[in-house]
């Protein structure tokens, strides 16, 4: 057996289930550890550990001054991080729910996202902002929404979304050590997720901005990230019945948008349906579309579609399994392509 063999089978005897939320925990304490500038502040994420838990042991580890509890001031929070990271540290910032964030947003578009072109590049902000997002765990409003729409129209930041266990930890080692500052959005129905892997043996870390395909395919590409991955990854397998080889993207990074893997599944299907649980209208998807077409115009079959949540404020916990798109909703999609492609 090789050396790299030797390793390889080693690592994965190793191996044992560990959750998303362990992943991005064990992210966050490798990075304090290999790096004292590595501060975490936010609600309840010192002696709680967090209200998910991901920072569950830091605080005692590393002290409250590495770990810090904060206010219920969602700027503030933001803000105490912008002066932080003028001074020479890497703040991660976790904001408790998605709707939460959104009082910090004047931070985030004024200083956050502007600070190092006002200087010319002389000052970086190296900040990562930690937003769980999404539904599927019968949150109410406030609790449930995808607002990385709004992330993405913000020139100066880059947006990253892990779908599974291995690059919750590659990407936010990934993230915090970029000096730009990145907004993480973390899918909460996926903290539970579950795949073999090594905390002591972790995956290396991942750059930021590129996408991967998580299943080849020659009917269709499915695009997608984050929470919908594993719809789109079921829906891919519930195709084979109906004679569809479905290919599976995963963006992992919304910005920057990998438009080289995107362009070339889509030239290789002639077909693109583009998978999130943010809204349709304004949503990441009408730009996602718009750039395939604009790269792949003359090898697309039928137009680009998009299976989305609704236009609608997030709604009551029971209805919440209309408005998130479902397996069949994809295959709606998917059989609409082919109408188009033979009409």
């Amino acid at each position: 057996m090789t050396t790299a063999a030797a390793t390889a089978g080693e690592r994965t005897a190793k191996a044992k289930p560990a959750t998303m939320a362990q992943a991005l925990g064990r992210a966050l304490r490798d990075s304090m550890a290999e790096d004292p500038t590595v501060h975490v502040l936010g609600e309840d994420v010192g002696t709680l550990g967090g209200v998910f838990r991901i920072t569950d042991g830091l605080a005692k580890e590393f002290g409250d001054e590495r770990c810090t509890d904060t206010p219920l001031a969602e700027a503030g929070i933001l803000g105490a991080a912008v002066g932080m990271a003028m001074y020479g540290l890497r703040p991660v910032v976790e904001m408790q729910f998605d709707a939460f964030a959104y009082p910090a947003f004047e931070q985030l578009l004024s200083h956050v996202a502007k600070m190092r072109n006002r200087t010319g590049g002389a000052m970086p902000l190296p900040i990562t902002v930690r937003v769980p997002y999404g539904g599927g765990i019968g949150g109410v409003e406030h609790h449930s929404d995808s607002s990385e729409a709004y992330y993405m129209a913000t020139p100066g930041l880059h947006v990253v979304t892990p779908a599974t266990v291995e690059d919750a930890y590659g990407l936010l080692r990934a993230s915090i050590a970029s000096d730009d500052p990145v907004v993480f959005l973390e899918p909460k129905r996926l903290y539970w997720s579950k795949a073999d892997w090594s905390p002591e043996h972790p995956t290396a870390v991942e750059p930021i901005g590129r996408a991967v395909v998580r299943r080849p395919g020659r009917s269709a590409t499915l695009i997608t990230y984050g929470p919908s991955l594993p719809v789109c990854m079921e829906a891919a397998q519930a195709a084979v019945e109906e004679g569809w080889d479905l290919e599976v993207v995963d963006l992992r990074s919304l910005v920057p948008f990998d438009d080289e893997t995107v362009a070339a599944s889509v030239r290789r299907t002639g077909r693109a349906v583009v998978v999130h649980e943010a809204t349709g209208f304004g949503g990441p998807g009408g730009e996602i579309a718009a750039r395939i077409t604009e790269q792949c115009f003359h090898h697309l079959e039928a137009p680009v579609l998009r299976v989305t949540g609704f236009d609608i404020p997030y709604p009551p916990p029971m209805q919440e399994r209309h408005h998130l798109p479902g397996v069949d909703r994809v295959l709606d999609a998917v059989a609409r392509l082919q109408w188009e492609a033979d009409n």
